[in-house]
């Protein structure tokens, strides 16, 4: 039987004058209106081997259609790249990393970034991801260590740069440890949280629409996934995976696994964030201390991870139009309620096999393009715009395909001198109301990009920036101008958005945003 659900608008109109609207992405079990195929024939999604089903089925729904030898596609849901190839990606292509990631992909490589952080602001700032040590180059140390720790501690063994659980063993004695290729170890949160006797970690899903700006987005939806039996530190246990590990892609090889397709029930193996939250609650846990843990450690990542990133953003993408990220962050709740690390995934899996994961992620993977902002590629024909123009009751000035004035990588001598001098400020009062006293059309550009995406985030909570990340300026390696922009709006605007959008308005009528004096234009 068909669907009675009524279609949901294929374009999404901006909340400025003069900005071109986004394609609007429906969930896996809706139905976009149908675009003109003058439109549709550009509308190439390029397949790769990894792209769920889940993905599939939105960007089908979406007026999307597939391919995998043509070059000319608009958007692909794929595995990172070296970040030399971000430099073929032409300025309509938008792809889901952004280049240098693995600096907290790899679990190796992100010891290196914290503990740089941990060794300027102390444990009490960075202390939520365990000891590590990566060898053999760190075997010294670690002895050393080793040799004043109860030896009733266990440790954890880790390949750099695995995922899904591959690979890791609970071990406790260093003979245990391998001689013949690289990993890490880490010191094994002992005392977990327990539910019923079982271990658990939570997965978060965090979206970053830019680093610079820095803009960080956490699904308010998530998945508790439990070890399938009783957990125990006797030496015995040690190689039972299924005792000390929670990835789902090995309980559920078990016998004693139980699988869970009630989103709202708390059984099984596998629960939904809310879940666990309701859960916790009433076992009288401050489920607001712990969401407040788990946002402290994204943010404090991500800017670990910046000095790394934005330097290849800058050099290696045409276009800030190029990228967007989905990051799958494990934590773990010790039985003191405090919060551990326990890796950041850049591919997190969202394949789709039961009724809770397609409850979580078929949402989730709506509300993701729909914020990445897919823009109509530029090629249609100027009648076919003037139609688009009308259903959405633009004005004749309004672009109607991506603008790619809209993302320069590049700045006015005007914007370079006021980045420079608010960039030497030191006293947070002292920018607060002057950076906005006049608007460069690059701080347009990013405060609009902002407003869009806000407006379209859908069950995405925006952590960063927020009227109280300020606090978290002194932790970057140096002073960002969007930073203090962005702290300066916020503060004004938080409680009064419709008032900051109809400044931006007036901005956007007079075309403010897209005056760009680079010689292409």
């Amino acid at each position: 039987m068909a669907s009675t659900k009524p279609r949901r608008s294929a374009l999404r109109k901006s909340l400025f004058t003069n900005v071109p609207p986004s394609i609007n992405f429906v969930a896996h079990n809706e139905q976009a209106t149908t675009l003109p195929m003058e439109i549709r024939r550009h509308m190439k999604w390029k397949m790769s081997s990894i792209t769920p089903l889940i993905v599939r089925r939105v960007l089908t729904n979406s007026n999307f259609r597939m391919t995998k030898k043509n070059t000319d596609w608009v958007g692909q849901w794929g595995k990172h790249m070296k970040s030399i190839y971000f430099k073929l990606l032409s300025e309509h292509q938008k792809i889901n990393h952004f280049p240098g990631t693995f600096v907290i992909g790899r679990k190796d490589r992100l010891w290196v970034v914290y503990s740089l952080l941990r060794e300027k602001y102390g444990r009490k700032e960075f202390g939520y991801l365990p000891e590590t040590y990566i060898l053999p180059g760190d075997m010294n140390k670690l002895k050393a260590a080793w040799d004043q720790t109860d030896p009733n501690i266990r440790w954890i063994l880790k390949p750099p740069a695995s995922a899904r659980g591959t690979g890791i063993q609970v071990i406790g004695k260093m003979s245990q440890l391998p001689s013949d290729k690289e990993f890490i170890l880490q010191s094994y949160v002992n005392n977990p949280r327990l539910i019923n006797g079982h271990k658990f970690d939570i997965r978060m899903y965090v979206l970053v629409c830019s680093f610079n700006p820095l803009r960080i987005y956490i699904y308010e939806e998530g998945f508790a996934r439990f070890a399938s039996e009783k957990y125990n530190l006797l030496a015995d246990s040690l190689e039972n995976q299924y005792v000390h590990l929670t990835n789902f892609s090995i309980n559920k090889n078990s016998s004693a696994y139980i699988p869970n397709d009630d989103v709202t029930a708390s059984k099984g193996h596998k629960w939904t964030l809310k879940v666990l939250f309701k859960y916790l609650n009433e076992a009288g846990v401050n489920v607001d201390t712990v969401w407040g843990q788990m946002v402290d450690i994204v943010i404090k990542t991500c800017i670990s991870a910046e000095p790394t990133v934005q330097p290849l953003n800058d050099t290696k993408l045409k276009s800030l139009y190029s990228c967007y990220e989905l990051f799958g962050f494990d934590v773990m709740l010790d039985d003191n309620l405090k919060l551990h690390l326990l890796e950041v995934n850049i591919s997190p899996s969202l394949h789709s096999t039961s009724v809770l994961d397609i409850a979580v992620k078929g949402p989730l993977v709506r509300d993701i393009l729909n914020m990445a902002s897919f823009h109509i590629p530029p090629e249609i024909s100027p009648q076919q715009k003037e139609k688009v123009r009308s259903s959405l009751k633009m004005s004749l000035e309004a672009s109607v395909c991506l603008d790619d004035r809209m993302y320069v990588n590049y700045f006015s001598q005007e914007e370079i001198r006021k980045h420079t001098q608010f960039e030497k400020v030191k006293q947070r009062s002292k920018y607060l109301d002057k950076i906005l006293e006049h608007l460069t059309p690059d701080d347009v550009r990013m405060l609009i990009r902002s407003e869009d995406e806000l407006h379209r985030r859908g069950r995405m909570i925006r952590v960063y920036p927020t009227v109280d990340s300020h606090r978290y300026h002194k932790y970057f390696d140096a002073p960002r101008y969007y930073n203090m922009l962005f702290d300066a709006w916020e503060t004004k605007y938080s409680d009064d958005r419709k008032e900051g959008r109809a400044v931006l308005d007036e901005l956007c009528k007079k075309m403010v945003h897209v005056h760009v004096s680079s010689p292409k234009y």
